[in-house]
């Protein structure tokens, strides 16, 4: 047993990729960034909550397990962000992309003075520099640490916001999150700098002789002595740090002058166009930097597979996948050896293949805000609508006429699923495909289906009316409503793109619309859309049914008349209430 707990644990450490490192680190960074503002926004109510703060904030961070993640984190953070100078060999990525890394990298040489000033005269020789001493300090000593503090303030809040919007951007919940993210990122900073400007108001206002021997002594400010020390702490600091910076910056024109010394290899896209680039470079690092279009909606993070190429040829001589990027072909389903990231494989002979994805339908700018257009598996409730006998409708009448019912009662149909909650989505001829729960939970798309179905019988009995005169009987319409797991994403080519659901559900809910003529009815609904809903078991009748392209029967549930799912409905929510 213990050998399989080490092997476990092995396991795991070898499966912790630098992404998740430099995610984590940042995050321990972000939160103690947040507890800092928040201390920093009570300046605004006065200078005794800024001390009452500081003083639970200090008795966590400096809580010596607590104080060990920290400074591992910062230091980790730090060399991560080094290390993607270094490693990052193309940079014409979206802008952002660089801002964030040179705002990162800026940091340390904005807040080593704070820092070494407050923390380590601290831990060297004993200084009590809190608030008032540091509002002294800043505010009238040497006002243009103030600046200083106010830049590289506002320049951590926007790193630290770049990199939560790259961490989250993908996640399905965002785009709802992001107006409350975006107010809570505008609101903390400006309260913070709110705070600060308020407690050094109230230190000038304060400033006196007699205040000064009370705050600002040498056991709380330090000698000059001491103060010489730290300055000279700083500039070795800076000079190692902006030294580091130089020697990365070097290291990168080596590498790249001893890669082109290593030779150079020949990319091939499978439709005409050949790139010829040192080797070292990943696929579509060599695609950016030939100016060649190639899809990459994470930015190559692996964190997508819109990248994904196929390789053309023998693949046995490529280096084998990382983890990540096993991680990613492993979560979209392949086993397919010649299916690669272009942003992870790395060739070192010529290499011919083909994008899976055209960098016109998939782009980062584009989807970046609303990951469903670009693929997404969740919950949805599908809603196939027929009209029936609409070739017998078009005898004998003038083909504008036909269009003009058609487009009528597409029109009937697509109102009752808009006021319900669902959105049309694909007109099919005479038929229409809806969807629900794009924005809503399982019970809730449901109930929406069915009370769209209610509303398509009330919006077509009024069309009947309104055309009674031109009709020789009344329109009808054949219902399929199925839910279940699908992918919804942009479906197409170029120009032409459609946003749309594919899956199992989809196929199944137009199978129940085929199956309202031989079982003469309005609607079919697959029994599991009637229980989600909380429609009772006996309130309508059940069949078992054959689904083409399924093994076993299916249990459904036939509506003769779809207006009797009002009655259901409210009787549902009436008993909930």
């Amino acid at each position: 047993m213990p050998t399989l707990n080490r092997e476990q644990l092995v396991t795991f450490i070898r499966g912790i990729s630098l992404r998740q490192v430099r995610l984590v680190s940042g995050v321990i960074l972000l939160a103690y960034l947040v507890s800092h503002f928040l201390n920093h926004a009570l300046g605004n109510i006065s200078m005794k909550a800024l001390a009452i703060g500081v003083h639970f904030h200090v008795l966590f961070w400096q809580f010596l397990p607590v104080a060990i993640v920290f400074y591992t984190a910062c230091f980790v953070h730090t060399a991560l962000g080094i290390w993607a100078l270094y490693e990052r060999r193309q940079f014409r990525w979206k802008a952002i992309e660089p801002i964030q890394l040179v705002l990162g990298l800026s940091i340390p040489a904005m807040v080593v003075a704070h820092i070494v000033g407050v923390r380590l005269g601290q831990a060297l020789y004993g200084h009590e520099k809190l608030y008032p001493q540091v509002f002294f300090a800043y505010w009238i000593s040497t006002p243009y640490k103030a600046w200083m503090l106010t830049a590289v303030m506002i320049v951590s809040w926007v790193h630290a916001c770049i990199g939560l919007h790259f961490w989250l951007r993908m996640k399905p919940f965002y785009q709802k999150a992001a107006p409350y993210l975006l107010a809570a990122a505008i609101l903390v900073p400006t309260l913070a700098l709110l705070g600060l400007y308020q407690g050094g108001r109230n230190v000038m206002d304060s400033d006196s002789l007699e205040w000064r021997e009370e705050n600002v002594s040498p056991r709380t400010m330090g000698t000059r002595a001491q103060a010489q020390v730290l300055d000279r702490i700083t500039d070795y600091f800076l000079i190692g740090y902006l030294g580091l910076i130089g020697f990365v910056l070097l290291a990168r024109g080596a590498r790249a002058v001893h890669e082109r010394r290593g030779g150079m290899i020949n990319l091939s896209y499978g439709n005409g166009r050949t790139v010829r680039v040192p080797r070292g470079l990943t696929v579509l690092e060599a695609s950016l930097r030939n100016n060649v279009p190639h899809a990459s909606v994470c930015g190559g993070r692996a964190r997508c597979s819109t990248c994904r190429i196929r390789i053309i040829g023998d693949c046995s001589a490529l280096p084998e996948p990382s983890q990540r990027e096993a991680f990613v072909l492993g979560r979209v389903g392949t086993t397919d050896p010649s299916i690669r990231l272009a942003c992870q494989l790395r060739p070192a002979t010529d290499l011919s293949f083909f994008q899976l994805f055209l960098p016109h339908t998939t782009s980062a700018s584009a989807h970046a805000s609303n990951p469903a257009r670009i693929g997404q598996e969740r919950y949805l409730v599908s809603m196939f609508v027929d009209m029936r006998g609409s070739t017998k409708l078009a005898e004998k009448r003038l083909p504008f006429d036909t269009v003009f019912i058609v487009n009528r009662f597409l029109g009937a149909v697509s109102q009752a699923v808009i006021e319900s909650g669902g959105r049309p989505n694909q007109f099919i001829g005479d038929g229409m495909l809806a969807l629900f729960g794009l924005s809503s939970s399982r019970q809730e798309a449901c109930r929406q289906a069915l009370k769209a179905a209610t509303l398509i019988a009330a919006n077509v009995d009024e069309l009947n009316k309104f055309l009674a005169h031109d009709l020789r009987e009344p329109i009808r319409f054949g219902i399929g409503i199925h839910g279940g797991e699908v992918i919804v994403g942009d479906i197409g080519y170029r120009d032409h793109m459609v946003f749309t659901a594919l899956g199992d559900a989809v196929n199944v809910a137009a199978r129940l619309q085929d199956m309202t003529k031989g079982l003469a009815c309005e609607a079919v609904i697959s029994d599991e859309v009637r229980a989600t809903a909380g429609v009772a078991a006996d309130a309508l009748p059940q069949q078992q049914v054959e689904i083409r392209g399924r093994n076993e029967p299916m249990v459904v549930r036939t509506v003769a008349d779809t207006r009797t799912l009002a009655a259901l409905l409210g009787g549902e929510q009436s008993a909930a209430a």
